[in-house]
């Protein structure tokens, strides 16, 4: 009976329960302005800078040593030994050891890690507050005083040649490598994966010899933030970094990247899906259109609610993650649609792709659509940036591309000023579907005849 009387009651609430939901959610906020802490800058005689902006009231400080240095500076029989030098660095100093590295990071309540990319190798990590200038001392080691022992050099040559095996036999990562390939040629940022034999040729000696040339404190730029003493700070920095050579100048070597269509189809056999990845060559971090075409990116396919995601994930079903972004290094970036689809529906889905773009160089978007696009990507920027570690990832991104801090301050402004001409004309400024790389890995005996009317027509 009681069961009865409950589902009675609930009968009765249903109609005022439809009616709620059909009501309207409350209107957004209006999207804040990022506001960056005042940035404490120090310069040391050999060429490193400091900067330091206090964070936050929990009492941890986050440090990260960012070495201007890494895939640029690899030679085409050199793929990966930056990152080999990055893994290395963490296996021991010339006065302590790999364990004792680790310990005295976790007796400071934090961790220590060290890792590459293509223009930098970045070591840090995070401790309580009040070991601030001991942790300092501690990163200092780690990138100054590497040992480089043969065991380790040996272990960990094993351990990258695994986990490259491994990322290879995925269909994502051999078309990421792929399309870098298609599109940057020749260049060390299409270089990503070094045959097994080169790989095991790596020496101690070529270890030290590509540390010696490319670390150095001109190169360097220590970055803190959280809760800390800045005096203090900057007197550990000074005594830490202080007699570290000066070293060269980093390198600046942009690629020039294709700007007519590059086609390639890895064979997978088998597969129920095609990785697909399409891009090209856009203004990078520090042209006027910079903000024009992180907007422009988000209606596309960057947000959840793009016109791509919509189009080939909720209307058509053709795949459940496509996204887009833009990839930007110093004088350069592209901007890449990446979707994992379902095999018979690979063409098609590079046909919607094209499609979205093309709709886009044709029409301006609604203002509805646009502002929504406009306060996500404003929210999750500044969202982005709520922690230590993500305020000195923008500083690091300013500082590589010469931008400023007031970029930062003026960001969430900047997006909401963009207007639906401006993505229009920046879409037809940057994003025409004939100069598109195309990289696919997929079932060729299925995908072949889909693909042929995306293939370069020869003269």
């Amino acid at each position: 009976m009681r069961y009865g009387l409950l589902g009675a009651a609930l009968l009765t609430l249903v109609p005022g329960a439809a009616r709620a939901q059909r009501q309207s959610p409350p209107p957004p906020g209006r999207p804040k302005d990022f506001r960056l802490p005042p940035r404490q800058t120090v310069q040391l005689p050999n060429g490193l800078s400091l900067s330091m902006v206090r964070y936050g009231t929990v009492p941890k400080v986050a440090v990260s040593v960012a070495i201007g240095t890494g895939a640029i500076d690899e030679g085409p029989d050199e793929i990966q030994l930056s990152g080999l030098t990055a893994d290395l660095l963490l296996e021991g100093t010339t006065t302590r050891s790999g364990p004792d590295i680790s310990r005295a990071a976790a007796e400071m309540g934090g961790a220590i890690s060290a890792n590459a990319g293509t223009d930098q190798i970045l070591v840090g990590g995070e401790a309580l507050s009040e070991y601030a200038e001991r942790f300092l001392t501690l990163v200092a080691d780690v990138a100054q005083h590497p040992r480089f022992a043969i065991v380790d050099v040996e272990r960990l040559k094993a351990n990258r040649a695994r986990d490259n095996a491994i990322a290879l036999a995925t269909p994502q990562e051999q078309a990421r490598q792929d399309f870098r390939r298609l599109i940057l040629g020749d260049h060390p940022y299409a270089r990503m994966y070094p045959p097994e034999a080169m790989l095991k040729g790596y020496s101690t000696e070529r270890v030290r010899a590509f540390y010696a040339s490319n670390f150095g404190a001109r190169r360097v730029r220590v970055y803190v933030s959280g809760v800390f003493d800045p005096a203090a700070v900057a007197r550990a920095v000074r005594a830490a970094f202080g007699g570290w050579a000066s070293g060269t100048p980093h390198t600046v070597r942009p690629p020039t990247p294709a700007s007519t269509r590059q086609f390639d189809v890895i064979d997978r056999p088998g597969a129920v899906q095609s990785t697909v990845w399409v891009g090209l060559a856009v203004a990078d971090p520090t042209s006027a259109d910079w903000i024009p075409l992180n907007v422009t990116d988000a209606l596309l396919g960057g947000a959840f609610g793009s016109r791509i995601t919509r189009n080939i994930r909720e209307d058509k079903g053709y795949t459940y993650s496509p996204f887009s972004f833009l990839w930007s290094r110093p004088k350069t970036s592209l901007w890449i649609e990446q979707a994992d689809v379902t095999t018979a529906v690979t063409g098609p889905s590079l046909k919607e792709i094209f499609g979205e773009v093309d709709r886009l160089r044709t029409e301006a978007p609604p203002a509805a659509e646009l502002d929504g696009i406009k306060n996500n990507l404003a929210g999750i920027f500044v969202i982005q940036n709520n922690s230590r570690q993500g305020v000195i990832t923008q500083l690091q991104f300013v500082d590589q591309h010469g931008l400023g801090d007031a970029y930062l301050a003026g960001y969430v402004r900047n997006v909401r000023s963009v207007t639906a001409d401006e993505v229009q004309q920046t879409t037809l400024r940057y994003l025409d579907p004939s100069r598109m790389t195309v990289a696919v890995v997929g079932d060729r005996k299925v995908i072949d005849a889909q693909l042929e009317p995306y293939r370069p027509k020869t003269p």
